[in-house]
C-alpha cells in the first residue's frame, strides 16, 4: 500500500506538471540567472563551483542552487524542458517524502498521503514548479524534508529500547551529523528554511512526543516539568550553528544584482506583514486568479483592516493553543505554518513582491497537516467514514488538479504568462512591463513602447520599466530620447549596472567615445563579473584609441564567457593590426579569430576579414588571401557594401606579402558588431 501511494503521489504530479517539460524559458529571472550568466550555461566547472559559493545575488547566497543550474547546463544544455525536468522531479520526490515522514512520525497512512497529495498538486504551488528560476523552492524543499526524515530518524534510534547498547550512540551522532548536513545544504539552496530549527521543536511536541516528562532516575535530577524542552533547545544549538555559518556565507560572498528597496513607513509594512497569513490562508482555500507576482495590496492598510487581522490571528493562536491537549495537530500545524512563512513576510518592500504564491510552498504543508487531522478526528464517529471522508478527499485532489493544470498552462511561455497576469488585474506594472518586452523581442516597437508607458502610469518611478523603455528607444536610434531616459534612471538608481551600461552605448553609438567609456567604467566598477559589460567597455577603449587597456578588458570578458564570438574577433583584431609591435601577436590571433569563426559558423563577414588579418600576421598570406575573399563574397551575397573597399585594399596588402595595419586605432566599418 505504502508502494501504491508513492506511485499516485508521482502520477498526480506529472498530471500537473508533465506538460511543463515542453514549456520554454520565461523573461522573469530565468535569463539574469541561467541562461545568459556565462558561469552557469558552462556546465559544472571547479571554477564555476567556486564562484557559485563565493557569490551571492539578489541577496540570496545560494550555492547549490546555483550548482544545480550549472548541472542542468551540462545535462540539457539550454533546453528548457530539461530544466523543468529537473524542478518536477525533485517536487515529486518531496512530496513523497513528505508522505513517508508523516507516515512514520504518526503511524498513520491516509492522513499522511492526503496532506502529501495537497502538497503535490495544490495550485498555489506551480509559480515554485513551473518557473526553472525558482528552482530554490523545490530544492529548499527537498533538503528540508530530507532534514525531517533525518530527524525522525535520529529520535526515534533514540527513544528505542536498545538505544545504550553499544554502537547505539555512535549511530546516534552519525543521524544528527546527516541532519545538520541536510539543513545546510536546504540553506544553501534557500534561506527560508532558516526557521526549521524551530519547527523540529514544534514536532518534538507532537507527534514524537518528546515533551512528556522524563523519569527521575534517567533525568538524574528533581523532577522538573521544564527539563525535557530545556534539554531539547539545547539540541537544537548545533543547528542554529549551521545557519549562523549560512549567513556568514552571504555575508562574505560578493553581490550581484542587489535588489532595491522601496520606501514604506514601519507601521504600513508591520499592517502588511499580519494581514499576509490570512491571505495566503484565503488563496488556499479559493486558489482562483492566481498570477506571477501580483501588484501590491493597498501600500498603507487602514487601521481597521489591521486591528480585525490582529484579533483573527489571536482568536485563532489562542484557539489552537487551548486545544493543544486533546487536538495537539492544531497548534503544530499552526505553529508550522507561521514559523516558516514568518522569514517572507515582507517588513521591507522588495520590489512588488509583497505577496506572492511562492511563499506558500514549504508553509502551507503546516495548514494542510491541521485541517487533515481535524477532519480524521471529526469524522471517526461517522457510520460511513471511509465512503464518506475518501469521496471528498478525491474530489478535493480532482478540484486542484484541474486548478493546477489550468495555472501550469500560462507557464509555457512569456506571452502566456503575463497576458494572464494583467487579464487578473489590468494595473500590474510589473506585467506591462514584461510583456513590453516580448513585444520588443518580436520587433513589435510601438506597441512595446506603448506597455512600457502604461507601466510608468501605473507606477512612475518603476525603473525596470524606464529601463527598458530607453533600451527599446535605442534600439529605435532614438538616441536623445533613450539618454534622457537612462540619466532619469540613474538619478533614481546610480548603482544599478544595466543602465550605466545602455547610457555608455547610447553615447557610444552618438561617437562621443569618452562619455561611453566613462559609463562603461561604471558599469563594470558595479559587475566586474559581468562579460558583456567587459567586452563593451574594451570595444570603446579601442575606439578611443587606449588599444592595451582594451585588450585587458577583452581578456577579462573571455576569462568570464570563453565562447563569446565578437570578443573573441575584437581581440584577435587588435592582436593582429595594432601599429605597435610590442601589442601584435599573431599567433594568439589566429587561434581567436579561428574560434570566432568556427563560433559563427564562417557565416560572418567581420569574422573572416579579421581571421585574414590574423593569418597576413601570422605570415600565412595564401590563406589570409583566401579568407579575404571570402569574406568579400560573403559581404556581396548579404548584400553589405560597407566592408568591400576595405577588402579590396587589404587584399592586396596580403598577394604583396604584407600585413594590414589598422594605424587608426579604430576598428573598420566592416567590423561593425
Amino acid at each position: 500500500m505504502v508502494l501504491g501511494v508513492c506511485v499516485a503521489l508521482a502520477v498526480l504530479v506529472l498530471a500537473v506538471y508533465g506538460r511543463t517539460l515542453r514549456y520554454e524559458f520565461v523573461n522573469y529571472d530565468d535569463a539574469g540567472q541561467i541562461y545568459q550568466v556565462p558561469q552557469i550555461t558552462s556546465g559544472l566547472t571547479l571554477k564555476g563551483i567556486a564562484w557559485a559559493f563565493t557569490h551571492s545575488h539578489n541577496g540570496h547566497w545560494i550555492p547549490l542552487n546555483t550548482i544545480s543550474h550549472m548541472l542542468d547546463c551540462q545535462l540539457y544544455g539550454l533546453n528548457a524542458g530539461g530544466h523543468h525536468l529537473t524542478n518536477v522531479l525533485l517536487h515529486a520526490a518531496s512530496a513523497i517524502m513528505l508522505f513517508l515522514i508523516l507516515r512514520r512520525m504518526t503511524a498513520t497512512l491516509w492522513p499522511a498521503a492526503f496532506v502529501a497529495a495537497l502538497f503535490a498538486v495544490h495550485p498555489l504551488h506551480v509559480e515554485s514548479v513551473a518557473w526553472v528560476a525558482e528552482r530554490k523552492d523545490v530544492l529548499s524543499g527537498f533538503f528540508f524534508m530530507l532534514t525531517l526524515g533525518a530527524y525522525v530518524r535520529y529520535v526515534q534510534r533514540q527513544s528505542r529500547a536498545g538505544s545504550r547498547e553499544a554502537g547505539a550512540g555512535k549511530a546516534r551522532v552519525l543521524d544528527y551529523g546527516l541532519v545538520l548536513l541536510c539543513f545546510a545544504c536546504g540553506l544553501m539552496s534557500k534561506l527560508m528554511v532558516a526557521t526549521l530549527p524551530l519547527v523540529l521543536l514544534v514536532l518534538d511536541y507532537w507527534p514524537l512526543n518528546r515533551f512528556a516528562p522524563l523519569p527521575q532516575a534517567e533525568a538524574g535530577d528533581r523532577p522538573n516539568r521544564w527539563l525535557v524542552p530545556r534539554r531539547l533547545m539545547l539540541e537544537k544549538i548545533p543547528l542554529l550553528g549551521v545557519l549562523l555559518l549560512a549567513g556568514l556565507g552571504l555575508f562574505f560572498s560578493r553581490h550581484e544584482n542587489e535588489m532595491t528597496y522601496g520606501p514604506a513607513s514601519p507601521p504600513s509594512q508591520t499592517g502588511r506583514a499580519l494581514l499576509t497569513p490570512l491571505a495566503y490562508l484565503r488563496q488556499m482555500v479559493y486558489p482562483a486568479g492566481l498570477n506571477v507576482s501580483p501588484p501590491p495590496p493597498d501600500i498603507n492598510p487602514s487601521g481597521g483592516e489591521v486591528m480585525l487581522g490582529i484579533i483573527l490571528l489571536a482568536a485563532i493562536s489562542a484557539a489552537f493553543f487551548l486545544a493543544r491537549r486533546r487536538r495537539p495537530y492544531l497548534l503544530v500545524g499552526w505553529l508550522w505554518y507561521l514559523l516558516i512563512l514568518a522569514p517572507v513576510l515582507v517588513l521591507i518592500q522588495k520590489h512588488l513582491e509583497l505577496r506572492c504564491d511562492r511563499y506558500t510552498y514549504l508553509p502551507l504543508i503546516g495548514v494542510y497537516l491541521l485541517l487533515t487531522w481535524t477532519v480524521a478526528d471529526l469524522s471517526a464517529s461517522w457510520r460511513h467514514r471511509r465512503l464518506m471522508t475518501g469521496a471528498g478527499a478525491v474530489a478535493v485532489i480532482a478540484a486542484l488538479i484541474w486548478r493546477a493544470q489550468i495555472q501550469t498552462s500560462y507557464w509555457r511561455n512569456s506571452e502566456s504568462l503575463w497576458t494572464h497576469a494583467l487579464a487578473c488585474n489590468p494595473e500590474n506594472p510589473l506585467a506591462y512591463c514584461n510583456l513590453g518586452s516580448v513585444l520588443a523581442d518580436k520587433g513589435q516597437i510601438d506597441e512595446a513602447i506603448d506597455h512600457y508607458q502604461k507601466a510608468l502610469e501605473i507606477q512612475p518611478d518603476y525603473v525596470g520599466a524606464q529601463n527598458n523603455l530607453g533600451t527599446v528607444l535605442f534600439q529605435n536610434k532614438r538616441l536623445d530620447e533613450a539618454i534622457v531616459i537612462f540619466q532619469k534612471v540613474l538619478k533614481a538608481q546610480p548603482g544599478l549596472a544595466e543602465a550605466n551600461n545602455n547610457l555608455g552605448a547610447a553615447f557610444f553609438q552618438k561617437g562621443q567615445i569618452n562619455e561611453a567609456i566613462a559609463y562603461y567604467r561604471k558599469a563594470v566598477a558595479i559587475q566586474p563579473l559581468n562579460a558583456e559589460f567587459q567586452s563593451n567597455l574594451g570595444y570603446a577603449l579601442f575606439q578611443g584609441g587606449k588599444v592595451r587597456e582594451a585588450i585587458a578588458h577583452y581578456q577579462t570578458s573571455l576569462e568570464i564567457e570563453p565562447k563569446n564570438a565578437n570578443t573573441c574577433n575584437d581581440l584577435a583584431w587588435a592582436l593582429a593590426t595594432s601599429p605597435e609591435a610590442s601589442i601584435r601577436n599573431g599567433i594568439r590571433a589566429v587561434t581567436l579569430a579561428e574560434k570566432a569563426n568556427q563560433l559563427s559558423r564562417g557565416t560572418n563577414p567581420a569574422i573572416l576579414g579579421t581571421l585574414a588579418a590574423a593569418y597576413a600576421e601570422a605570415g600565412r598570406f595564401p590563406e589570409a588571401v583566401e579568407n579575404a575573399r571570402r569574406a568579400q563574397q560573403l559581404a556581396i551575397d548579404q548584400s553589405n557594401p560597407d566592408p568591400i573597399n576595405d577588402l579590396k585594399v587589404q587584399i592586396k596588402l596580403y598577394q604583396a606579402g604584407s600585413p594590414y595595419r589598422d594605424t587608426s586605432q579604430t576598428n573598420t566599418p566592416d567590423r561593425a558588431r
